[in-house]
């Protein structure tokens, strides 16, 4: 995905862009799968794109500052997600919601749909 693209895209609270990988119709044997087979399938994976600011939660800070301080009141802080741009993410299909942007399918995935993260030092470890 193009730089100038991924900063359009803003993802709301714990929702993680996920680039689905292609999918076959054969297995690894060489086998043809009949439509609707990988769709039954509960666990789908694919790369992480872009991760939303994480979980929200009340700013503590905000409550105890002073009217007249002139430092910026933000009454929300978030807790940032374990996902990271480039991870490669185990989730369940289930809960994905699939969208087209500019010409190309993603999933958007709440990020407690996530079963695994495989992150890309670890991925290249595994593949080499």
């Amino acid at each position: 995905m193009d730089i100038k693209t991924r900063k359009k895209i803003v993802l709301v609270g714990d929702k993680v862009l996920i680039a689905p990988d292609t999918e076959s119709d054969r297995t690894a044997h060489g086998l043809y799968l009949p439509p609707g087979v990988k769709e039954k399938e509960k666990v789908q994976s694919g790369i992480v794109v872009h991760v939303g600011p994480g979980f929200a939660v009340p700013n503590p800070q905000y409550l105890d500052q002073e009217q007249w301080s002139t430092t910026p009141r933000d009454p929300v802080k978030y807790i940032p997600l374990q996902a990271e741009e480039g991870d490669y993410a185990l989730f369940l299909r289930d809960s994905a919601i699939e969208i087209e942007y500019e010409e190309t399918k993603y999933l958007i995935v709440p990020h407690s749909s996530i079963l695994m993260l495989i992150r890309r030092s670890d991925f290249e470890r595994l593949t080499t």
